[in-house]
This record gives C-alpha cells, sequence and structure tokens, in this order.
C-alpha cells in the first residue's frame, strides 16, 4: 500500500486528500425540489426532501413563523416517527425524510426547518416555506348561487305583483259594471 501511495505524483496525492476531505465534510446532504410550497386551506402539502449522509441520520423537522416555533416530528431515518400532539394525526413522514402535512389551517403557513444529523453529531439544516391559502372559488360559488336565489325571488315577487295588479283592475271593472244601472231602453234627449 504504501508503495503504491509513493508512486503517486504529488498532484495525484494532493488531489486524492481533496477529494477525501470532502467527501467525509460533505457527509450529509439535504436536497430540495421546490423551496417555496403553496397549498390550500384542509388540503395537504408535501415537504420534499432527498437526503443522502453516511450511516443512519436522525430527523427533526421545526416550525417557525411570527408568532410562535413549533417542533413538529423528530425520528432516525428508518424507525417510527415522535409527532408531537399538536400534528398528531395531521403529519405523515417518510422514508426519504419528507413531511406530508394534511388538513391545513392558515396558521400553518410559514417556515419549515428540516435538521438532519448524524451519529458522529455532525448536522445540517435546510428550510423551506409553506404558504396555505383560502380557497376563493367557494365564496365566488355561495355568491353566485345568492344572487341567482335572490334574482329568482325578485322575479316572482315581479310576476305576483304584475298578478295582483291585473287582478285589481279585473275587480274595479267588474265594480263598475255591477253599480250600473241597467236600462234596457235609451232616452233620447233633444238638444
Amino acid at each position: 500500500m504504501r508503495s503504491a501511495w509513493i508512486c503517486l505524483s504529488q498532484n495525484t496525492q494532493i488531489l486524492y486528500l481533496i477529494f477525501c476531505l470532502c467527501h467525509y465534510t460533505q457527509a450529509i446532504t439535504i436536497q430540495v425540489p421546490r423551496n417555496t410550497v403553496t397549498a390550500p386551506v384542509q388540503g395537504s402539502a408535501l415537504l420534499s426532501v432527498d437526503i443522502t449522509c453516511i450511516g443512519t441520520p436522525t430527523i427533526r423537522w421545526m416550525f417557525s413563523s411570527v408568532n410562535r416555533q413549533q417542533r413538529i416530528a423528530a425520528w432516525v431515518l428508518g424507525g417510527s416517527a415522535n409527532v408531537t400532539q399538536m400534528y398528531e394525526g395531521r403529519v405523515q413522514t417518510h422514508p426519504n425524510g419528507s413531511l406530508t402535512i394534511s388538513n391545513l389551517r392558515l396558521q400553518d403557513s410559514g417556515y419549515y426547518i428540516i435538521t438532519v444529523t448524524e451519529m458522529s453529531g455532525s448536522s445540517k439544516d435546510m428550510g423551506l416555506v409553506l404558504t396555505v391559502t383560502e380557497v376563493l372559488y367557494e365564496d365566488i360559488q355561495f355568491l353566485v348561487v345568492f344572487v341567482i336565489v335572490l334574482g329568482t325571488l325578485a322575479a316572482f315577487l315581479m310576476l305576483c305583483m304584475w298578478l295582483l295588479n291585473k287582478l285589481y283592475h279585473f275587480i274595479k271593472v267588474w265594480r263598475q259594471r255591477r253599480c250600473l244601472p241597467d236600462h234596457t231602453e235609451t232616452e233620447l234627449q233633444p238638444l
């Protein structure tokens, strides 16, 4: 082995050492396909990550916003997750370290931080932004239905008023005919 090392040129030895150092210092990599995720209220959001590291890492997800900071889940990759009570039943962990949050609320908007820690103690963080939006089309549907109902009601009331007006004129003419004296002869008066 020693003779093989000596046979390598000095430049090759330096490159080999740089490669080894880079390999061990970059032991944890976290790749995030999308740094920003947008999802509707009551929907679900996948906070997708891809982790590569040496050994079996511990993964921890945290939530941070202006109002609060909250731990979501922690687990050893390949093991079962320890989910906080606030997110229980709404969080699903994935084998690659990703996290799915379902039944979203507006308060879930904020900054999500994943921390990957190796057995040696080295760790790396990465952040994602989740924006939860209100579903506006439901409000528009409600408005359209409300306008249709009001329009139908207005048309019905106008029809009723027209029918009542016709009935009023019919009764008025009928009363006038009843009140007229019955004369069979027409009297002519001289001029």
